[in-house]
């Protein structure tokens, strides 16, 4: 894949992620506090902070890379990143209420190398736990309408999305064109708003803001792409699910529609496989190979380095700030090269 040219004083993408989590989680941790203590103890648990239990813990968090996002483009559009935390910590409940959902639909076992909060607490109170996220995101940002509004119609697409990605389950004849509006949505969305809030809590002209969310979602493009790659053929050591994880659950993403509408031999193949009522768990790596051999493997990384072209394009448009730009693509760098 594309390796981006990224300006030599720019912080690694640790040192950049490290700075954002040490901004913004300290009010994203005194948000969670406002929850109900039945709703805050679930919530702790999905961030890593402490065990079902309540106690703390040094687990692995989130990466915090939407938070990042807001933060940056904040100072990309000629800010400072202090006016932009609010706008981080709504991003980051969104996302969370997100994942917490995710886990539950899916059926998703572990998270961050531990049980999913649906596991340990039930389905009812994970699923209980998100929702209340969402609304906290919304009340954490409502002092400023213009940005709670592209929130809440973010979540909004953001749910339109994952519902399609349901349907897409129980269908034969989905399209790449729909199936990469529906990435768009279920990630590229978020990732977008994230990048609009910035440049908002900044001041930033409209056509800006949309410089900002078009950047973001190009970038959440190429980050689903990733991890729909990942899905197939990630390390379960570094990703935390087992391998295969998204053909055994025959999840119709990027790479397995492009393969399933090919119209190769591979692609004519992996389609009668996928719609077998016996799929066991010897088949995945057959499957795995199929995909391969019908293209949609390389498709889906030169697909990474066009979104990514675009996304640096958008982005170069509107950067008032060398450094935060740098950074800026530093994490996009990491999104599209990392292993987990």
């Amino acid at each position: 894949m594309r390796t981006l040219d990224v300006a030599p004083e720019a912080r690694s993408a640790g040192e950049v992620l490290a700075w954002s989590r040490g901004v913004a989680e300290p009010a994203l941790r005194e948000a969670v506090q406002r929850l109900p203590v039945s709703m805050r103890r679930i919530a702790g648990y999905h961030l890593g902070w402490w065990d079902a239990d309540g106690a703390a813990v040094r687990g692995e968090g989130g990466k915090s890379v939407r938070a990042a996002l807001v933060l940056l483009s904040a100072e990309a559009a000629g800010g400072d990143a202090g006016a932009a935390v609010a706008s981080a910590v709504a991003v980051e409940l969104v996302h969370n209420f997100s994942l917490l959902h995710d886990d539950i639909m899916d059926g998703d076992q572990t998270r961050r190398h531990r049980p999913t909060a649906w596991r340990v607490f039930g389905v009812a109170n994970a699923m209980l736990a998100g929702d209340a996220m969402l609304a906290l995101a919304g009340k954490v940002i409502a002092d400023v309408p213009a940005a709670a509004e592209r929130l809440a119609g973010c979540a909004i697409e953001l749910c339109d999305g994952q519902s399609a990605d349901v349907a897409f389950e129980n269908r034969v004849d989905v399209g790449l064109e729909e199936c990469t509006a529906m990435a768009g949505s279920k990630t590229g969305a978020l990732l977008g708003c994230a990048c609009a809030l910035g440049g908002l809590s900044a001041g930033a002209e409209p056509a800006a803001v949309a410089h900002f969310d078009d950047f973001g979602r190009q970038l959440g493009l190429a980050f689903q792409l990733v991890d729909d790659l990942l899905g197939i053929w990630g390390n379960p050591a570094t990703t935390g699910k087992p391998v295969y994880s998204d053909l055994a659950s025959r999840k119709k993403s990027l790479p397995v529609v492009a393969a399933l509408t090919s119209g190769n031999a591979a692609g004519r193949e992996l389609a009668r496989r996928y719609a077998s009522d016996t799929l066991a768990d010897s088949d995945l790596p057959h499957l795995a190979d199929l995909i391969d051999a019908a293209g949609a493997r390389d498709w889906a990384r030169h697909r990474v380095d066009h979104h990514l072209r675009v996304a640096t394009r958008s982005l170069e448009r509107v950067a008032r700030a060398p450094r935060a730009r740098a950074d800026l693509l530093t994490l996009a760098r990491f999104i599209t090269c990392r292993d987990h």
